[in-house]
């Protein structure tokens, strides 16, 4: 790793004590810093979570102390943490450097990163990537906002090895030096709203994945997308732009470009992308019941994802959402849905937000939780219909994450369908 004598003997404070909080804090406190980490939940959850420090790391849970961040000489922002919380408001009023996870695992870096941003399709794109490179016989670690933290892989890396890296608009907010081999920007929708006041201050916060890129950087674009028209202005970095491609999709296009840039063979991308079966929670196919087809798309946290997702099925739907409101306007998915879903059932704390956008166009039926939803659905489904679970919120009134609330609606599904052959 680079970098290492810029942590040792650093009190560093870690906001959250989500995955990331907790690799970055075995990560920096193994390299010498002296780390404490402060969460404002305490439940069994962040509970079971601490037990994953170092013994010698001091937390607490359940409260913020002004202690902890006056302490410091750096604070570390976890991804689910805004930047008008108590500890950032803290570490300004101390003028304490704040960085977030992907800055500090960054700085120790060895190898290329490559770094993958957008409203729709991070996952697929950033999972694709680590794919070709791998078929291209290139050491790879994917990571970032999927899967392990970047701060859980970095003590792995040589120079010369890629770092695939998924990142939010969360963490990007709190980047300073943070600077990739390759930016790619996949697309913008709205998406949100509820942390940023407008779509401005959204895109903003994702062109810093490009701010300190130079001439010897690329930054990769969707041609197609307007809201990055011009974006090859703000830039020091060479600018590629992707767009569809016949018989691809708009993320394998995105990532084909990426190889074409690493000077990767294109025959084995196609290979790869022709033997790819798509991720967990996205599109995923569970069970068919009697004829109804059952789809997990967890994952789809924006309206913009179940737009895309109600497209990719053929047959009538009946279309399961709701969640915690991000501040988008359900409203855009009329006109896709419109001739495909024939029922609208809604779950969580945005179900009457959406049920008020949505009523007049659709059937609207609520329910008392992912159960009863997935119970109701199966009722007004007919054969060759598809229950699809498509959130278009995010999960956290009743889950830990989308992961987490694609299992149980699989689980649920799975349940039924042992029912219903039981019954047979």
């Amino acid at each position: 790793m680079r970098n290492i004598k810029y942590f040792k003997d650093k009190k560093v404070t870690i906001v959250g004590l989500a995955r990331s909080g907790v690799a970055c804090a075995n990560l920096l406190h193994g390299l010498g810093a002296c780390v404490r980490v402060t969460d404002i939940k305490d439940n069994s959850q962040t509970r079971s979570t601490a037990e994953l420090l170092s013994k010698d790391i001091r937390f607490e849970l359940g409260k913020h102390s002004e202690d902890f961040i006056k302490g410091a000489d750096l604070v570390v922002i976890s991804p689910g943490v805004p930047l008008d919380s108590q500890p950032a408001i803290w570490a300004k009023e101390f003028a304490k450097p704040i960085i977030s996870e992907i800055e500090a695992s960054a700085m120790l870096c060895p190898g290329r990163i490559i770094a993958v941003t957008g409203s729709n399709g991070k996952t697929t794109v950033t999972t694709l990537i680590g794919r070709v490179l791998e078929a291209c016989a290139k050491k790879v670690f994917v990571c970032g906002n999927i899967g392990n933290p970047f701060s859980g892989e970095v003590g792995k890396m040589r120079e010369g090895d890629f770092a695939v890296v998924e990142v939010s608009s969360f963490q990007l907010e709190t980047i300073r030096d943070f600077k990739p081999k390759i930016a790619l920007i996949i697309n913008i929708n709205p998406n949100h709203l509820d942390r940023y006041n407008n779509m401005r201050e959204y895109l903003d916060a994702k062109k810093r994945i490009f701010m300190n890129q130079d001439k010897d950087d690329f930054l990769v674009l969707n041609g197609q997308d307007a809201c990055l028209s011009g974006l090859e202005k703000e830039t020091a970095a060479k600018v590629v732009f992707f767009s569809d491609e016949k018989g691809l999709n708009p993320n394998q296009s995105a990532v084909l470009k990426v190889g074409e840039l690493l000077g990767l063979d294109r025959p084995a991308m196609l290979k790869v992308f022709s033997n790819f079966k798509g991720l967990e929670h996205r599109m995923e196919d569970v069970a068919e019941i009697n004829k109804v087809r059952f789809i997990n798309d967890s994952k789809a946290t924006t309206a913009d994802s179940a737009i895309w997702a109600i497209n990719s099925i053929s047959s009538p739907v009946i279309l399961i959402a709701g969640g915690r409101h991000k501040g988008i306007d359900y409203r855009v998915i009329i006109e896709a849905a419109r001739n495909k879903v024939k029922q609208v059932v809604l779950i969580g704390e945005a179900k009457d937000k959406i049920a008020a956008c949505l009523k007049g166009e659709f059937p609207v039926e609520p329910a008392a939780g992912l159960e009863d939803a997935v119970n109701k659905s199966y009722t007004l489904a007919k054969p060759g219909e598809s229950v699809l679970f498509s959130p278009m919120c995010s999960s956290f009134d009743m889950f830990k994450d989308y992961e987490e609330r694609g299992r149980a609606f699989k689980r649920i599904v799975l349940d039924l369908a042992k029912r219903n052959n039981s019954h047979g």
